[in-house]
């Protein structure tokens, strides 16, 4: 990993020391009660893998830059306007040949890195992603059904932003995360329509159920369904 740990300027693009394999981008805005936790799992991760940490602190008002500086990171500040802008923001300044987006409620097994990628190096994917856990009520588990089961499968395979990797040069060529509702089912419709998408068949990350728990299972449905009309309506 590099060693940028505290670093909170905004840096020229590419100024990172040396390049690496994967650059985790973690965008993060009053995230204070979850960010240790992954980014503790990604400074446990166990690869050949060279790989970096980048936290973009979405102009948060908690805790949330002093403990992403507590670890192995390089801390940029976005302007939180978005979460499209903290991965794009982040993105820009990455030096990885792979970019893998993490959100800041995703802990990652520690065979990640080796697993996903040697994966997707070895079928030729151009982006990936695994099968999730999601923690919290019982009714989380439809969504973690829904997300191994169903969006894997289909032809034109959904990512979700937590838990997103994706070859550089095609990310560049793609322009980013669109600032769109539901960004992610955009940018993995946009990317698949061009190259090769898929899922790693086993669970490489466990992600917070927390909106599940918020808003219940029907709550949570219509948030993202409604954020999906939006999206649509915009063309995405």
């Amino acid at each position: 990993m590099g060693s940028n740990s505290g670093e909170s300027q905004t840096p020229a693009a590419g100024d990172a020391d040396t390049p690496v394999d994967v650059s985790f981008v973690v965008p993060a805005r009053n995230e204070a009660g979850y960010l240790s936790e992954t980014l503790a799992s990604l400074g446990a991760l166990e690869t050949a893998y060279e790989y970096e940490v980048i936290v973009v602190d979405g102009d948060s008002s908690d805790r949330t830059p002093a403990i992403a500086r507590e670890y192995d990171t390089r801390v940029l500040e976005g302007d939180g306007s978005s979460i499209a802008h903290g991965r794009n923001y982040g993105a820009r300044h990455a030096s990885g040949d792979w970019l893998a987006f993490i959100d800041a409620d995703t802990r990652v097994r520690p065979t990640y890195v080796t697993d996903l990628v040697g994966y997707a190096e070895a079928t030729g994917l151009a982006a990936a992603s695994s099968y999730c856990r999601i923690t919290g009520p019982m009714r989380a588990k439809l969504m973690e059904a829904t997300l191994n089961h169903i969006l894997s499968r289909l032809e034109k395979p959904i990512l979700p932003g937590f838990n997103f990797l994706i070859k550089r040069r095609v990310f560049d060529e793609i322009g980013g995360f669109p600032t769109v509702a539901n960004e992610d089912t955009a940018f993995s419709r946009t990317v698949a329509s061009a190259y090769p998408t898929g899922y790693y068949p086993d669970v490489l990350v466990e992600s917070s159920g927390r909106r599940i728990a918020t808003q219940g299972l029907t709550g949570t449905l219509y948030h993202y369904a409604r954020l999906d009309r939006k999206r649509l309506q915009a063309g995405a």
